[in-house]
C-alpha cells in the first residue's frame, strides 16, 4: 500500500490533485535540467581544465568518469534511502550534493577537481534512479510523454551546457572555473521550487532485491542502459577533441557537440511516447542502434565537413532516443513504482560503472596510438551488443514476473 500525505498548519490535506501534480512536474522538470550541464560542460574546457589544475593529461578521462563512478556506487541506495526518507526529501539532498560539487570542483586543484565531479556523480545519481520510479508513481497513464517531457529538458540543457562552456569562459571572462560555476544558480533554483514538497509523507513498499539481480530481463535492461551511456560519455568527453584534431576550432566543436545533442530532442520526446503505445519495442531499439553505427561509421571512414555535421546529427538522433527509451524501459517492464525504482537503480549502478570505463578507456587508447581509428571501432562494437541486449529489453514482459518465477523455484 501506498500513502502520500501533506499536513499544512496541522491539518491534513490531500494531496493528489491537479496542482500538486504539476508543481511535481515543474520541479521534475528542474532536476532534470540539473542532470547533465555539470558533466557535458566539461569535455570543451578540459584542455583548459588539465591546464589550471596541473591533471597529468593521460588522466584527464578520469574528469568525466569520476562521476559515473560515483553513479554506480550510489544508484543502488537511493531507493533504500527513498523507502526511509521518502522520495522527495532524498532527491533534495541529491540537489545539496550536486550544489557542493559544483562549487568544489571549481577550485584551482586537481584533487578537489575530482573530489567534486564525486560529488556532482553522487547527486546526480540519486535523481537518475529516483525519477522513473516518481513518474511511476505519480503518472502511471502518462509514462510516455513525461518521460520523454524530463528526458527532453535533461538534453536541452545537456547541449547547452556543451555548447556555452568555451563562450563563458573566454568571451564572457569567467575562465574555466566559472564556466563550471555557473550552473550552481540552476541548482538553486531547483532547491527553491522543492523546499515545499520536504513536507511531504510517502510511504512504500520495497521490491525483493536479491532475485530482481537473478531476473535475465532485468541485467537486459541493465546491459542496454550501460551501453548507451557508455556511448553518450564517451561522446560528450572526446568528440570535441576529435573534432579539434580535425581543424575545428574548439568553440566550433564544442557547438557540434551541443548541436548533436540539441538535434536528438525530438527523439528523445517522441520516442518513451511510442514506446508505451507498444506491447514489444524492437523496431524502436533497431533504429537507436542503426543512427549509432550510421554515426560513428561515418567519422570512422569520412572527414570531410558535411559529412562530419551528418555524423553528429545521427549520432544525436540516437543519443536522445536511447536515453529515454532506457528509462522508459524500468517503468514499462515493471508493474509498480517500487520494482520501478528497484530495477532503476540496479541498471544504473552496474551500467554506469561500465559507462565510466569508457571515457578512461578512449582517452587511454588516444594516448597511446594520438589516432581516433581504433576508439571509433570500439564504439561501434559497442553499438551491436547493445542492440542484442536492447532486443530483450523489448520484449513485452515484467520483471516482477521474472522475480515471482525465481521466489517460487
Amino acid at each position: 500500500m501506498e500513502r502520500y500525505d501533506i499536513f499544512v498548519g496541522g491539518t491534513h490535506m490531500a494531496t493528489d490533485n491537479a496542482g500538486r501534480r504539476t508543481g511535481l512536474l515543474i520541479g521534475m522538470l528542474l532536476l532534470a535540467a540539473n542532470l547533465r550541464p555539470a558533466i557535458t560542460g566539461v569535455g570543451p574546457l578540459i584542455d583548459a581544465i588539465t591546464a589550471g589544475t596541473r591533471l597529468p593529461a593521460v588522466l584527464a578521462g578520469l574528469v568525466t568518469a569520476v562521476p559515473l563512478i560515483a553513479f554506480g556506487l550510489f544508484s543502488p541506495l537511493a531507493p533504500m534511502l527513498a523507502r526511509r526518507m521518502g522520495l522527495e526529501r532524498v532527491l533534495y539532498t541529491g540537489l545539496i550534493l550536486l550544489l557542493i560539487g559544483t562549487l568544489i570542483r571549481s577550485l584551482p586543484s586537481a584533487p578537489l577537481l575530482l573530489i567534486g565531479m564525486f560529488f556532482v556523480g553522487t547527486g546526480i545519481a540519486v535523481a537518475n534512479v529516483l525519477l522513473p520510479s516518481l513518474v511511476k508513481r505519480d503518472f502511471p497513464s502518462r509514462i510516455g510523454f513525461v518521460t520523454g517531457l524530463y528526458v527532453t529538458v535533461m538534453n536541452v540543457f545537456a547541449g547547452l551546457a556543451s555548447g556555452v562552456s568555451v563562450p563563458l569562459a573566454g568571451d564572457f571572462h569567467l575562465g574555466w572555473q566559472g564556466a563550471l560555476a555557473v550552473w550552481s544558480m540552476l541548482t538553486v533554483l531547483a532547491l527553491i521550487w522543492w523546499l515545499p514538497f520536504l513536507r511531504a509523507r510517502h510511504t512504500v513498499e520495497v521490491a525483493p532485491r536479491e532475485p530482481l539481480w537473478r531476473s535475465w530481463l532485468a541485467w537486459q535492461l541493465t546491459f542496454f542502459m550501460g551501453l548507451q551511456s557508455f556511448l553518450f560519455y564517451v561522446s560528450i568527453a572526446w568528440l570535441p577533441s576529435l573534432l579539434h584534431s580535425r581543424g575545428f576550432s574548439l568553440s566550433t566543436a564544442g557547438w557540434l557537440v551541443s548541436i548533436m545533442q540539441l538535434v536528438g530532442l525530438p527523439a528523445t520526446f517522441v520516442v518513451p511516447i511510442l514506446a508505451g503505445r507498444q506491447h514489444r519495442q524492437p523496431a524502436l531499439v533497431i533504429g537507436v542502434s542503426l543512427t549509432f553505427f550510421l554515426g560513428f561509421l561515418g567519422l570512422l571512414t569520412t572527414h570531410t565537413l558535411w559529412t562530419t555535421v551528418l555524423c553528429m546529427v545521427l549520432l544525436g538522433l540516437g543519443m536522445g532516443a536511447s536515453i529515454s527509451l532506457a528509462l522508459a524501459f524500468f517503468a514499462l517492464r515493471t508493474r509498480h513504482h517500487h520494482t520501478a525504482g528497484a530495477v532503476s537503480g540496479m541498471a544504473q549502478s552496474i551500467g554506469y560503472f561500465l559507462a565510466a570505463v569508457g571515457p578512461f578507456t578512449v582517452g587511454y587508447m588516444y594516448h597511446l596510438s594520438h589516432a581516433w581509428n581504433g576508439p571509433l571501432v570500439l564504439l561501434i562494437a559497442v553499438v551491436l551488443i547493445m542492440t542484442v541486449f536492447g532486443l530483450g529489453a523489448a520484449r513485452n514482459r515484467y520483471i516482477e514476473d521474472d522475480v515471482g518465477a525465481l521466489m517460487r523455484g
